[in-house]
């Protein structure tokens, strides 16, 4: 088989649920045995960002909230969604949750690639950063978050995510991508 060839043929497609950040829908296959079957694809209505803020003191800053879907509290990076929908960039989307959830700015910044996040059952890509020159601004976080934010020396981060105290898939893959990177 060649990498061009589709395994994979779509029968019919049908919207299950549909909200302004996801649409659910079912679809009737033929999988790659020839044989009839089902797939449920959860299609993100934007992408996801990341930005790992580092200072000239060789810190980090870490978001701290809790989070609904898992009923449980999480640190992670500072992370959101790009309003594709209204044509916003990812590397916008980043400055603008960086300000928005730590009250930084910074002066320089460098795109650290993208990512598909559970590409078995979604559509979801993400977008990296690093942020370096840092300012300190305030904050603004969203209705609907209630943020903590830990300035920490980024050994210490990188520890975090060797003990598993980060469980965020799209703040380990940013973090493990800045400790290859200043390694």
């Amino acid at each position: 088989m060649k990498k061009e060839d589709k395994p994979w043929k779509t029968l019919s497609k049908q919207t299950i649920y549909e909200n302004p950040w996801i649409r659910i829908e079912h679809h009737e296959v033929i999988n790659p045995s020839n044989k009839e079957g089902i797939y449920g694809l959860v299609h993100f209505k934007n992408v996801a960002v990341s930005v790992f803020p580092l200072d000239d003191d060789g810190n980090t800053y870490l978001v701290g909230q809790y989070r609904y879907t898992l009923d449980t509290y999480s640190w992670e990076l500072p992370e959101g969604g790009c309003l594709i929908q209204e044509n916003e960039i990812p590397l916008k989307a980043a400055k603008r949750e960086l300000e928005e959830e730590t009250g930084l700015k910074a002066l320089e910044w460098h795109e650290l690639g993208s990512c598909f996040l559970s590409n078995s059952v979604t559509d979801e890509r993400a977008f990296m950063y690093l942020a370096k020159n840092l300012q300190q601004g305030a904050a603004a976080p969203e209705e609907t978050e209630s943020l903590v934010i830990k300035k920490l020396p980024v050994k210490q981060v990188f520890d975090m995510v060797d003990r598993g105290e980060i469980q965020d898939a799209l703040s380990i893959i940013t973090i493990l991508k800045v400790k290859a990177l200043i390694s």
